[in-house]
């Protein structure tokens, strides 16, 4: 499969799903603090973010999304947000 089809995949799989993206109270709390968010609904405003995306891949166990100077990681089985950086 070449990188563009599997890209095609991945965010054809995640945006298909953006309703079972979730975090855990921790998870919320550390995407805030990394991305220095303002805002009281993290899942939302990064739901919102990933449907903007630039770039969705698999590697492994989790997809990585590059959106908008920012980089997501959502485990591709239960898609929870674990993390969230700004782009370097």
């Amino acid at each position: 499969m070449s990188n563009s089809t599997h890209r095609r995949y991945a965010m054809n799989d995640l945006t298909k799903n953006i309703e079972k993206i979730h975090t855990t109270i921790m998870g919320s709390e550390r995407i805030k603090r990394n991305l220095k968010l303002d805002t009281h609904n993290v899942v939302d405003w990064c739901k919102q973010q990933i449907l903007q995306a630039n770039n969705i891949f698999r590697k492994g166990k989790n997809w990585y999304v590059t959106t908008n100077g920012y980089v997501f990681t959502v485990n591709s089985t239960s898609y929870s947000i674990i993390t969230a950086h700004l782009l370097k």
